[in-house]
């Protein structure tokens, strides 16, 4: 087994693969692309990579990843609205995203990128429920951005603290996880009355 994780992130390719991975993730949130990105920033704290370079890849991934399912989700039409009807839980999603956002509380999305399929259910539910751009977009980018530095700063400071071992790669992931768990349960309270 490979003792060190800077062999499979050196080079450019890795920044191809982490911009892949969190684009495509908003569709299938079990790809593990807050993984890959840091996997790639514990390497990156030995040298290997620019924690600059990969930050921008994955906050400009993950926005773009939210304006195509937006976009896809809006121009969805009767099909997605019956396909939203059948689940409680995206009806339900979707009814506190409306909420959230005509009150300007698009904090919501910033959280939500950090659960478990939270960034799905936002930019699909926003673009389902014919949100303005102007209501969602901001608040995606800056859900992006927030997300990109949590998890390249943790990929980092476990490099820093452990090396760029599998186990710096452990300890970083654990983190990202309980922030999830953590988002996915403040997404679960109710909002406060407005």
């Amino acid at each position: 087994m490979l003792e060190s994780v800077g062999s499979l992130t050196a080079g450019p390719w890795i920044y191809v693969a982490v911009a892949v991975s969190v684009l495509l993730d908003v569709f299938l949130p079990v790809l593990p692309s807050g993984i890959l990105v840091i996997t790639a920033a514990t390497a990156a704290a030995t040298g290997t990579g620019s924690l600059l370079t990969l930050t921008l890849c994955a906050a400009a991934a993950s926005l773009a990843g939210d304006l195509v399912a937006y976009a896809l989700a809006r121009r969805g039409g009767a099909r997605l609205d019956r396909a939203i009807a059948r689940s409680r839980r995206l009806t339900r999603a979707q009814e506190r995203l409306g909420t959230a956002l005509a009150r300007g509380g698009g904090l919501l999305v910033v959280i939500a990128r950090f659960a478990p399929a939270g960034r799905s259910v936002m930019a699909l539910g926003a673009g389902a429920a014919r949100r303005k751009s102007s209501q969602f977009l901001p608040w995606s980018a800056l859900a992006g951005v927030a997300w990109a530095t949590y998890s390249v700063g943790l990929g980092y400071f476990g490099g820093q603290w452990l090396g760029a071992t599998w186990t710096g790669v452990a300890v970083s992931a654990l983190a990202l996880f309980l922030a999830g768990s953590l988002a996915a349960y403040v997404m679960r309270r109710p909002l406060p009355a407005a």
